[in-house]
């Protein structure tokens, strides 16, 4: 009998470990594939520096360097986005974006860093821009296109 309530007991705890992990990964990035915006600045404004691939997939303006694929929600242009990086080394960094409003709302962000993850790139950030591009960017004075 003893052994029988050490069983369920344990059995409770592994189901309960698993289900608390499972509720912290709602994301499909992790916080360390988020890039902070003031590194991805130094790292444009350095004329040096190896460059990541930006790719802005939703409707905002364009970081400096940034190639536009249209909102990621479009399944169109989320082909578009595959067929971009189809070619691209999958150890490439790659830095998404969208900033057209807050992370939780955004419509293009997860279907992209997913699509990133499906291709099998292994160093693929995010942009953090929590509340949107102009307050998270622009209002910084960090690098814009013309």
């Amino acid at each position: 009998m003893k052994k029988r309530i050490y069983f369920f007991v344990a059995l409770a705890v592994v189901l309960l470990s698993v289900t608390a992990f499972n509720k912290k990964q709602t994301e499909p990035w992790t916080p360390d594939q988020l890039m902070q915006p003031e590194k991805l600045a130094v790292i444009i404004n350095d004329s040096t520096a190896v460059k990541p691939i930006i790719i802005s997939v939703g409707p905002v303006d364009l970081i400096k360097g940034a190639i536009k694929t249209g909102p990621a929600k479009e399944k169109e242009n989320l082909k578009d986005l595959k067929k971009l990086l189809s070619k691209e080394d999958r150890k490439r960094e790659i830095v998404i974006y969208c900033g057209c409003c807050p992370f939780k709302d955004c419509p293009n962000i997860r279907p992209a860093f997913s699509l990133l993850t499906e291709m099998k790139f292994t160093n693929r950030k995010l942009l953090n821009l929590p509340r949107n591009l102009k307050v998270d960017w622009i209002d910084h004075n960090y690098p814009m296109s013309n």
